[in-house]
């Protein structure tokens, strides 16, 4: 797995820098502590991040906190130390890295949040995906998968969760289930895969294809633990079409199990425009400018910046992914970094 997650990062890594243009006078250097390299949209948001973030004149250093949160604690020590130009963290732990951001800021450094928000102190900007949205979007296909299947909307669904200290996975989980309200003839079994590890989402499966064995439908929070699954279903002598399978970030590894049949949706994070968000307002975040809420147009998708109570916030949309449309170049997932090139927000 390992292997095949460096090979794939290898290739959008040469595909990224194939494509980066020449660029200004560096304005300095931003830190990105980023919480684990063991998934693709983790070694995806480093790449795309330098690219759009050397498009507007800033150089970027990463460190990775291998899952571990008394790392990623020690890391932002260090890094307050070396006083960088801001500090882009994806929280391997939201509530237990608040003390950090309070302490980089405290120093004058001003601190973005990527992909996981951290609500209970203030940040300079965070840049994430509707994550609640994408609850709602696979509810949707989930309602039709099952309506499908079994003439109206009833059935059994095991929702595996990615690290409950993850908000992603939390309002995820709040999206889904709030519009699966209104059908109570569906059963939904929720549990959390610890660490976003493949290996426990993938005992979850076995396990609960034991318990119950009736499961209509699999939605998995991101598609590295559907590949666990679709192990655990194989080992089980499932076939693809047995069980309906979800998952929620769009990497390359979902496409491929969309393309063997064994996967029926993925919804996509839109992780290209979350990275190139956080470069089109970093000249504001440096600068400790305002950042006017709003409609803005990030590579092409209508996001929208509000005032919340942690600090401007910008959502940005996702989509379904299936069979008919997964060969869109547009999608994250098909390693086709985007050739336009960003500006920063004035």
């Amino acid at each position: 797995m390992k292997r095949l997650l460096l090979s794939v990062f290898g290739i959008l890594a040469l595909a990224i820098a194939t494509l980066t243009p020449a660029f200004a006078q560096s304005k300095g250097t931003v830190y990105y502590l980023v919480p684990t390299l063991l998934d693709e949209f983790q070694t995806g948001s480093v790449s795309a991040l330098e690219l759009f973030l050397k498009q507007v004149g800033y150089e970027m250093k990463t460190l990775n906190a291998d899952n571990k949160t008394d790392a990623q604690q020690s890391q932002m020590n260090d890094v307050i130390a070396l006083k960088p130009k801001a500090i882009i963290l994806a929280a391997v732990d939201f509530n237990a890295l608040k003390p950090s951001v309070e302490a980089a800021r405290a120093a004058g450094i001003p601190v973005v949040e990527f992909d996981r928000q951290i609500t209970a102190t203030p940040s300079d900007f965070t840049s994430v995906a509707g994550t609640v949205e994408i609850g709602h979007i696979a509810a949707d296909q989930a309602q039709a998968l099952l309506k499908a299947k079994n003439g109206s909307v009833k059935g059994k669904v095991l929702q595996v969760l990615g690290d409950p200290g993850d908000p992603y996975t939390l309002d995820i989980q709040k999206g889904f289930e709030e519009k699966m309200k209104a059908f109570p003839d569906v059963k939904i079994i929720s549990l959390p895969a610890m660490q976003w590890e493949a290996s426990n989402a993938g005992t979850i499966v076995a396990d609960q294809m034991l318990a119950n064995p009736d499961i209509d439908l699999i939605f998995s929070h991101a598609a590295h633990l559907s590949v666990a699954a679709v192990a655990s279903l194989e080992a089980a002598g499932k076939k693809p079409g047995d069980v309906m399978l979800m998952s929620s970030n769009g990497a390359p590894v979902g496409l491929d199990l969309i393309r063997k049949g064994w996967l029926n949706v993925e919804v996509e994070q839109p992780l290209y425009a979350q990275a190139a968000a956080v470069a089109m307002f970093m000249d504001k975040v440096v600068s400790k400018q305002e950042i006017k809420p709003g409609d803005y147009d990030v590579l092409g998708l209508k996001s929208v910046v509000t005032k919340e109570a942690w600090g401007p916030n910008i959502k940005i949309p996702g989509a379904a992914i299936t069979k008919e449309n997964v060969d869109n170049p547009a999608f994250w997932g098909n390693l086709k970094p985007p050739t336009n090139t960003v500006k920063s927000v004035e």
